[in-house]
């Protein structure tokens, strides 16, 4: 979605301060408008709404919400001034003012910047007009550049710890346009959320109905991707949260985790320094400060090959790295007694540095003991589904209790993850630490059998060995000229496709994503459905419509219906709907509606790389030419390009 301008400044024709009229709708027009657009805003003045309702409800969330706004102080017009005096109450940033010919500067803002624009009989000056749009244009991409620690308003700049508020809190309790639009996109977001669809997510990130919900959005994309493990790509959605709040506390810490994933540790250690100076006393931060020096600890003698007996002599060697560790979880747990995970992770590791014969205080490991048993049990008390307390109990009855009592908690345990295969799959991480530096070998082995055998029941998400992605043109409607991919064409790129398939070794185990157009669509899905790949297709629109414009249209395009429903009859899986999905195609302010191929496009680019990066493979059956609009093949092939590089291009040019 575009950012977003509103324009605060007087309607119609009104007297200047000479007396003579000024059209304001030729200023917006002629100077301002075009102005904003071309800096790639979406620009909306308060007298453009056609709806019925109190135009104080748009005006007042436009203040609250716009990335910026354009005040046009030609005049002393009261209700510019108070709009203007609105948002720098609710904003600290995200102004620019503008101004025709004036005798005086008025006081409250005497020293602020404003840009001047010509008039000529009331006008614009034509003479001028070339000039003033692209000095409006230039201000405005330097204002939406700048850092958002700058503050434009002097509201904030003078009271210097003024909080802005929280956007949402500031949602008018009447029902409008901005809170039906969240309200619907927070649902979908959930949806997929809960479904664990990520490429979901990704798309509806990059649709987010107002500019002030980018920041949410790319945090909930980033935390889906890290729950899949696809590091990369998460660090990159957390990245873009920081570029719309370098000071978004969720966002650093997630980057954090991210770079620590990544095996990046100076980085990660570097970047979590900043966290603690910023949050002295924050214990959600001095526990990712210890889980960074964990990783590290863990990296320096976990090696393949090695007998939990060898890693343990090797482990021997790293106190130093395993002290560095202990003491931010400490601190952690000393800021927040309540914050069980701190205090299990610094007891456990207190209790390695003395299996690892390292210097470890009895003290402190009771105190420990006695603080984790009170956080965790009480966290308990306060939701007896919490998950991660009842995972912090067990592991503390591993660590000290026997194996009875051991048994029958991890059962307490397995039993409250309800099948969460990701809940469980990390409780299985710290019992395989434990496992690999041969702590307590019997009381952990029987730990790690509890949660085995429950990861075994919960249904484990699907992991494709490789994903093949596809686009490529549809068979030729009868008569078209020049022709692309005519009928008698079909054998030849059905071979073409199958040897591209069989070059990538593509079979059982790999994941196909696809739409189901009459082409190449279909013999791609046709080919990998023969070689046991599973299928998976993303339709831009109901199975009636996409039949009607994907696949009738072809010269055969009987045929390729018949064909199309023998090859949906047998998935596995039915084809997902991208309006069932992701709900009606987005709109720009002036109620464009966004091309239902392109943004299907990206919703299988998306759903491809959330897999992993490294696992794409693109095959496209393609001409070489920019195509028929957006959402092409050409598209594709420039995407999946830029991101991976990873392509098998059949040039439908040499089927001749």
């Amino acid at each position: 979605m575009k950012p977003h301008a509103f324009v605060a400044m007087p309607f119609g024709s009104k007297p200047g301060h000479d007396g003579r009229p000024i059209d304001f709708n030729r200023v917006y027009a002629e100077y301002i408008r075009p102005a904003l657009e071309a800096a790639g805003l979406e620009v909306f003045r308060a007298d453009e709404e056609t709806r019925p309702g109190d135009i104080r409800t748009d005006m007042f969330q436009e203040l609250l919400i716009a990335d910026l706004v354009v005040a046009d102080l030609t005049l002393d017009n009261a209700n510019v001034w108070y709009e203007l005096g609105v948002r720098h109450a609710l904003r600290a940033r995200g102004v620019v003012l503008v101004q025709g010919p004036r005798p005086y500067q008025p006081f409250d803002i005497y020293t602020d910047r404003k840009l001047n624009y010509s008039l000529r009989d009331g006008a614009p000056d034509p003479t001028t007009l070339s000039e003033d749009r692209a000095a409006l244009t230039a201000m405005v991409r330097a204002s939406l550049a700048s850092s958002t620690r700058r503050k434009v308003s002097p509201v904030f700049q003078l009271i210097p710890h003024l909080e802005q508020p929280e956007w949402r809190r500031l949602l008018l309790a009447e029902r409008n346009e901005f809170s039906d639009a969240y309200a619907i996109w927070a649902s979908r977001m959930e949806v997929a959320r809960q479904k664990n669809r990520p490429g979901d997510i990704m798309v509806l990130a990059d649709e987010t109905p107002m500019r002030a919900l980018h920041l949410e959005a790319r945090r909930s994309a980033g935390n889906a991707l890290l729950k899949l493990k696809q590091y990369d790509l998460a660090l990159e959605q957390f990245e873009r949260a920081l570029e719309i709040n370098p000071d978004d506390k969720a966002a650093r810490e997630k980057k954090a985790v991210c770079l620590c994933r990544l095996g990046r540790y100076e980085e990660a250690r570097e970047w979590v320094k900043r966290l603690t100076d910023d949050h002295a006393q924050d214990a959600e931060c001095w526990a990712l400060a210890g889980r960074v020096e964990k990783e590290n600890w863990i990296a320096r003698w976990r090696q393949p090959g090695l007998t939990p007996q060898q890693m343990h002599a090797a482990a021997k060697d790293e106190d130093a790295a395993l002290g560095e560790a202990i003491e931010p979880y400490q601190r952690a747990f000393v800021a927040d007694p309540t914050h069980h995970y701190s205090g299990i992770n610094a007891l456990t590791l207190q209790l390695l540095r003395r299996h690892c014969a390292g210097d470890s205080q009895q003290t402190v490991i009771d105190n420990l003991i006695g603080g984790v048993l009170w956080a965790s049990l009480t966290a308990q008390e306060r939701d007896r589904k919490d998950y991660w307390a009842r995972a912090s109990y067990a592991e503390l009855c591993l660590l000290v209790n026997p194996l009875d009592s051991i048994r029958r908690e991890y059962g307490n345990m397995v039993a409250a993850a309800n099948r969460d295969w990701f809940a469980l799959d990390s409780s299985r991480q710290t019992l395989t630490l434990l496992h690999d530096i041969d702590f307590r070998p019997d009381e952990t082995n029987a730990a790690l059998a509890i949660v085995d055998r429950e990861i075994a029941r919960s249904a484990p998400p699907f992991e494709p060995r490789q994903v093949l992605l596809f686009s490529g043109h549809m068979i030729d409607a009868a008569g078209r000229q020049p022709p692309r991919f005519p009928a008698e064409r079909e054998a030849l790129a059905a071979t073409k496709i199958g040897q591209a398939l069989d070059q990538l070794g593509a079979g059982p185990g790999d994941l196909a994503l696809a739409q189901a157009a009459s082409g190449g669509d279909l013999l791609f899905l046709e080919a990998c459905r023969a070689r046991g790949i599973r299928l998976q297709l993303l339709l831009p629109f109901d199975e009636p419509e996409f039949i009607e414009r994907s696949i009738l249209p072809a010269s055969n395009g009987e045929q390729w219906r018949q064909r199309y429903f023998a090859l949906t009859a047998a998935l596995a899986e039915a084809p997902r709907i991208m309006p069932s999905e992701l709900g009606p195609l987005p709109k720009s302010a002036r109620g464009e509606e966004a091309n239902a191929f392109e943004r299907c496009n990206r919703w299988l680019l998306y759903t491809a790389l959330a897999w992993g990066v490294h696992k794409v493979r693109f095959v496209c059956l393609w001409n070489g030419g920019g195509g028929d609009g957006p959402g092409g093949t050409a598209h594709m092939y420039n995407e999946v390009k830029r991101r991976t590089g990873r392509v098998s291009w059949i040039d439908t040019r040499t089927l001749w």
